[in-house]
């Protein structure tokens, strides 16, 4: 049997407002029925309502002993490369060693690049940079680094983290820019809207990229998953919740992109990707917000055997 792990998302992108407590719950019954992530969505602004990811991810680590936590994933270049490597830090310690690091460079949504006074152009070249800048403040005192857009000397971050030398790296993204970051920097390439070739393509061409001696990067994917009677009412699902998360028609991707339908035939889709060399799935019910906790246990009782049974 090939390793699997599942993990769900939390956050409130096209599914409206979901109250605090209610999302903490569903980290704590998320831990309950076995699931190994617990990942906390992240936009400054947005078309809907969203929480700050390292505060909610605070109060779920104070509710939990066992799932690993993180932001999935931080858009890095908005922020400060020292206050992002202060907050994964303090997570790590909050969660006793627990804490995983998401990273993304977003750049879909330009108001937030705007209100956070940070220009688009160029945002990935200041993600590598805060990066390396954050390897050097978690594994170095003194630490100094610089560089473009960040530089700082004599600089002594404590506490480290616990994990040594830092909590892993999921690298997000599916342009060839991300993947050179996934090869440098990543435990883990975390792909998002991807299809099963696509995906295995994008993971030899990460692993083919990476340094002498390193180690290959894990393959991970977050997937939309729509359960439904039939394969049809799983994607008129899909494509409802995807266009009110986007603002955009999913009419021609939700097929491509998403896990429709029965528990076999999502089961079905998972394995595609288990092929490919997905090992880690992050698992994002589409379906209204009332609905969102009923789909992670039925995926849990329903889907997830059937795909370990494999």
């Amino acid at each position: 049997m090939i390793p699997v792990t599942f993990g769900i998302s939390l956050g409130s992108f096209g599914a409206g407002m979901v109250p605090v407590p209610t999302l903490v719950d569903c980290a704590v019954e998320a831990e309950a029925l076995g699931y190994e992530y617990v990942w906390c969505r992240d936009h400054v602004l947005w078309h809907s309502p969203v929480l700050d990811p390292f505060t909610m991810l605070g109060a779920i680590a104070a509710r939990t002993s066992r799932v690993k936590l993180g932001p999935g994933v931080l858009l890095v270049p908005l922020r400060s490369p020292a206050r992002v490597a202060k907050a994964v830090a303090t997570l790590d310690h909050l969660s006793a060693g627990r804490a995983v690091f998401g990273v993304g460079v977003g750049g879909e949504f330009p108001k937030e690049f705007e209100a956070c006074g940070v220009p688009r152009e160029g945002r990935g070249r200041r993600t590598d940079e805060a990066l390396e800048a954050m390897r050097a403040l978690w594994t170095t005192s003194p630490a100094a680094f610089k560089g473009e857009f960040f530089s700082f000397e004599d600089a002594v971050m404590e506490p480290r983290p616990l994990q040594d030398p830092h909590p892993p790296m999921w690298i997000g993204g599916r342009s060839d820019a991300a993947l050179a970051r996934a090869a440098r920097f990543g435990a883990a390439w975390l792909a998002y809207f991807v299809t099963a070739d696509g995906f295995a393509r994008r993971l030899a061409q990460v692993n083919a990229r990476r340094a002498p001696g390193m180690a290959p990067a894990d393959g991970g994917l977050v997937l939309y998953v729509a359960l439904a009677p039939t394969r049809e009412a799983g994607r008129r699902t899909a494509r409802e919740y995807l266009a009110n998360e986007y603002h955009q028609s999913f009419d021609d991707l939700v097929e491509r992109y998403c896990a429709l339908g029965s528990p076999e035939s999502c089961a079905e889709t998972i394995g595609r990707y288990i092929d490919a060399g997905a090992r880690h799935f992050t698992v994002i019910p589409a379906c209204p917000p009332e609905r969102y906790m009923e789909d992670v246990r039925a995926i849990a009782a329903d889907v997830i055997p059937r795909v370990m049974s494999r």
